[in-house]
Parts: C-alpha cells; sequence; structure tokens
C-alpha cells in the first residue's frame, strides 16, 4: 500500500479502517501523554487555568500564570512569542505532544485550545511533575 493508503478489514463483526501512514505512540509516550491529560482534567475541575492566546499573554504579563501549555500545531510565530514572554516572567512552558483539538478535548472543552495557562493548580501536583524555570 502507498503513502496514506486505506485498507478494510473485517474483524469478527466489526469493520476496521486501517491507515497506513498511522504510526502508534511508543508506550513511553503514551504514558506520558495519559498522565498529562489526567492532570489537566485535575486541573480543570479543581485549579484555576486560563485559555486562549490573548488570556495567556495577559496573564504571563500580570505574572500570574505559573505554567504555560502550548500544543503542537500552534503557529511558529505565536509559539515563539509566548515562550519570550514566559522566559521574562520566569514561567515553565510545556510543549503538549497533541494538537490544540486533542489539547481542548484533554481540557474537557469541545472547541480547539493551542495555547493555555495554568493559574491555580488546585489539587493537582501538574506545577511539579511540569518543567519550569523557578
Amino acid at each position: 500500500m502507498g503513502k496514506g493508503a486505506l485498507a478494510l478489514s473485517f474483524d469478527g463483526g466489526n469493520w476496521l479502517c486501517i491507515n497506513s501512514s498511522f504510526r502508534p505512540l511508543p508506550y513511553e509516550q503514551k504514558k506520558s501523554a495519559d498522565n498529562i491529560n489526567s492532570r489537566l482534567q485535575l486541573v480543570m475541575r479543581s485549579g484555576k487555568v486560563a485559555l486562549g492566546y490573548k488570556q495567556t499573554l495577559k496573564n504571563l504579563r500580570s505574572g500570574k500564570a505559573k505554567l504555560v501549555i502550548l500544543a503542537s500545531n500552534t503557529p511558529p510565530l505565536r509559539k515563539s512569542e509566548v515562550e519570550y514572554y514566559s522566559m521574562l516572567a520566569k514561567t515553565g512552558v510545556h510543549h503538549f505532544t497533541g494538537t490544540n483539538n486533542d489539547l481542548g478535548t484533554a481540557c474537557g472543552k469541545y472547541f480547539r485550545v493551542s495555547c493555555m495557562c495554568i493559574l491555580d493548580a488546585g489539587d493537582s501536583d501538574i506545577l511539579r511533575s511540569m518543567p519550569s524555570e523557578n
């Protein structure tokens, strides 16, 4: 099969669609992705976050942000600007392995989130487990 080719397979009553260009995540990456997703869910329930580029920059400038999380498909100019403000504010930046759709889903939202910052971690230990510049 060529690049991006699809194959259909019948598996005991279920049709499976197989994409040949799909590569499953290695075990370690999958484990860390599940770890960050569960921590994000706990932060969303018990802590305080700001979603979006404008809110993240506003909180970085005011010094309220504790950790910034960027999706993998954030535009490069926007990503470098957020990283620059994070460096000035001495705030850690975590590069989320998934896309903005995945980050929005991990936050429990039905919209895309390319940039977010954590203001208060609540019951989660996400600030201790993620890299920070403190």
